[in-house]
This record gives C-alpha cells, structure tokens and sequence, in this order.
C-alpha cells in the first residue's frame, strides 16, 4: 500500500488529459508504423478496416482502461488488486495489471532504441548527411549506426534522459506540460509535411491510394493487420491508459474525451500518410518497405528534392516529438507502481524505473552488433522483447481489461459512469461482451 502521506495526482484540465492521452496514442506507431503497413496492406482497403476497427474495438477497450483507473485512484496493480476485492472476485485479476506494467517496462526498453534512432536522423538532417545520397548510400549510413554500440548507447542515453527528465516533474507539471507543448508543435510540423507533400505532383496519388478502397487488395491479411494495429495504436494493454486514468476527477467524461482522443490520433495517422505518400510516389520509392521506409528510403528523397533539408530536419523532428510523448507515458505506470509501493519520491521512482529499463535497453541495442549471435527462443534481444509485448502481453492485457469491466463490475455503476441511457447501453454491452474480445482473441492466436 501507498504511504499514507503520498496524495494522488490529478489532472489539471480536461484538454490537459486528452491532449496526454492523444500524446501516448500518436507516438511511433502513427508517424512510423502506420504508413508503412498501409503501404504494406494494399492502401485504402487497409485504411477503413482500420478504422472501423478502432471504433469497435479500441475504444470499448480505452474507455475500460480509464473506468478501471479512475475507480481505483492507484497504480494498475493496486487498482486490479482493489476492484477485485470490492466486487467479490479472484485475487487472480491482478495479473491484468501486473501485465500492463511489464509490457509498459519492456517496450520502453527497446522503444526507447528507436527514439535514439530519430534523434539521430536529426543530427544527421542539419549536417546534411543525406544530400545527394541513393538508397545504398543511406542504407549504409543506417547499417553503420546499428553496427555501433557506441552512438546506438548515446542516442539510447539521450533519450531515455529526456523522457526521465519530463516524467520526474509529476503528472501536471511533467506529463501535462509536455503535452501541451509537444502535441501543438507536432501538429504544426505534420500540417508543414502535408503542404509540402500538396507540392511534390505525387499528392493526387498518395490521396487514392489511401482513400480510394481496391477491394481485391483486402485479404484475410489485410484484415487480421488492421485488426491488429487499431489495439496497439491506442496503447491498449500497457497499463498506460489505466495509470491515466487514475488521475482523472469525477467530472470528466469518459465517452466524450475517448472519442476525442481516438478521432485525433486517427486524424494524426492519416495526415502522416499524406505527409509520407507523396514524397513516396514523387520519388518512385517502393511502397512496400517495411519498417526501412522512414529510416531508408525517405532519407533518400530528403537528400534529393528541393528543400530537402528543411523537410528532413522537420520530419525527424515530428518523429522524436511522437516518440517523446509515447515513451513518457510508458515510463509513468511504472513510476507510479514504484512511488505508491515505496517510500521513493517522484523524483527517485523515476530515476530508478529510467535506469532499470535503460540497461536493459542497452542489451536491446547490443542485439544489433556485440550481441547479434544471442538469441531467445531464436530471436535476437530486441525481437524478442517486441514479440513478447506485442503477441502476448498486450493483447491478454485488453481482453484481461474488457472482460473484467463487463463481466466483472455491476452493470447499473458502469452505465451510470458512462452516462449511457439504457438502449444505449445495451450497445456497450453487446461491443464489451462480445465484439471486443472476440476481435482480441482472433488477433492473438492468429498472432502466434
């Protein structure tokens, strides 16, 4: 149990929250994640399966996560522990919330060897190191840092320091101000990218291929991905959503800043497609790149267009942005865990939840180069830590957190919570019960 002299924190503002909130959802998956699976999954078919999956599946799940966070005021663990107790259930249900502090620790481990990497591409935008480069050339550059544990350690280092540094100052004067910093100034810089993309004679295509649905592309891949990318973008079963949600007041609605928060990350997803597409097709770049079409393939039209240099520093700038307002909000459930279990301050659960999930960030990074023979299970470090979370933590954590709400709560206390009326409600129901942890389900043993 807490410290009896340790208050809960509250959020300050509605618009604080979301913003916060929207802040976690955006991150890595939106601007990095998001237009290369579209350009991996047939483009607008992709697109609106999408979208109506977000609709029924993330946001019953969100909203749940805030429900459960909000009713215990504590850390994930402690919040499951709690609500089980009061409502007469197994002790068992903990594990949801055990999970979601475990998955939050380990994705910011190697989450956070990404974020070097963008804050690297920024140093490597001003001093002009894509000019005049081709696809060999920056794939070198790539392969180069990779292959360096010494500038893979302090990009890690930088970022980690960052994200320590915002988290440390608590929930309003931390995660809240760098939110309205960071969201505004990311929304700038992608409005920038998207009018530069208007210019560049490939926006015409890059607006049919994400809008205009080719319904022989949507395979039972394209869905199952789709499926797959609407729970994780909303970061869903991380316990990010239920610490948040712990420091929401009575007051605040749930359904209506859900909606908000899923309608501008959805906002936020499609604009980097049309900040990312058109650079893409003006330039003849294969759309199928994976995971290398940010740190390969656009790097080679940033070194060869005009403004080229502008537009890459800015580009990597929208990408640390993102990074920076996901990775805090992962390092809180774990700070939280810490200062509600220990006599540590804020200041010192931070310090050390950032350096336990920094060394084992070093072994992430290590994985590329000292450590490339080291597997798990046939997986280098960092794979292995990213299958584990994605394939199995955070799916179990979402149908853990769907199923108690509505199996578990008594249904008249989340209606009331809600402010559904009762035809209404019986939608909920219908989406919480049934249609949410069905869509999990598939998604996970698919997955494996």
């Amino acid at each position: 149990m807490p410290p009896a002299n340790k208050v809960h924190a509250q959020w300050s503002s509605r618009m604080g929250f979301v913003l916060a909130a929207t802040g976690s959802a955006v991150g890595l998956g939106n601007i990095w994640k998001f237009p290369y699976m579209v350009g991996d999954s047939g483009g607008a078919a992709f697109v609106l399966v999408y979208l109506g999956c977000i609709f029924l599946i993330g946001l019953p799940i969100l909203i749940s996560e805030w429900l459960l966070g909000r009713r215990g005021q504590k850390n994930p663990i402690n919040t499951m522990q709690e609500l089980a107790a009061k409502n007469n259930r197994s002790q068992a249900w903990i594990l949801v919330g055990f999970s979601g502090v475990l998955a939050a620790f380990l994705i910011l481990s190697f989450y956070s060897v990404i974020g070097g990497w963008s804050l690297a591409y920024i140093k490597d935008a001003v001093v002009g190191s894509f000019t005049g480069q081709d696809g060999d050339g920056i794939g070198a550059l790539f392969n180069g840092m990779l292959e360096s544990p010494g500038k893979m350690i302090f990009w890690h280092t930088l970022f980690i320091a960052a994200t320590i540094g915002i988290v440390s100052m608590g929930v309003t004067q931390g995660l809240e101000r760098a939110a309205k910093t960071l969201m505004p100034a990311l929304g700038i810089l992608l409005v920038f990218l998207v009018l530069y993309g208007m210019t560049t004679g490939g926006f015409k295509q890059a607006l049919e291929f994400m809008f205009k649905p080719d319904w022989s592309q949507l395979t039972g891949g394209v869905v199952l991905a789709a499926l797959g990318h609407a729970f994780f973008t909303l970061s869903l079963g991380m316990g990010i959503m239920m610490a948040y949600g712990s420091y929401l007041g009575e007051d605040i609605s749930l359904l209506q800043s859900a909606r908000t928060v899923v309608i501008m990350d959805t906002v936020i997803a499609l604009a980097a497609g049309l900040a990312i597409f058109p650079i893409v097709f003006a330039n003849d770049l294969a759309l199928g790149q994976g995971p290398g079409l940010i740190f390969v393939s656009l790097p080679v039209a940033f070194g060869n267009i005009t403004a080229g240099w502008v537009v890459g520093v800015a580009f990597f700038c929208l990408l640390t942005f993102a990074a920076i307002t996901s990775a805090i909000s992962l390092l809180e459930p774990v700070v939280e865990f810490i200062e509600e279990r220990t006599p540590f301050s804020r200041q010192v659960s931070t310090v050390v939840a950032g350096l336990a999930i920094w060394a084992l960030g070093i072994a992430a990074l290590l994985s590329f180069n000292v450590w490339s023979d080291f597997t798990i299970l046939g997986l280098n470090i960092f794979n292995f830590l990213d299958t584990l979370t994605s394939k199995f933590l955070l799916p179990l954590t979402g149908l853990g957190v769907i199923l108690f709400v509505a199996w578990c709560l008594d249904k008249e206390s989340v209606r009331k919570e809600l402010g559904l009326d009762v035809y209404d409600f019986s939608i909920w129901n219908l989406i919480a019960r049934y249609v949410a942890p069905i869509g999990v389900l598939v998604v996970f043993f698919t997955s494996l």
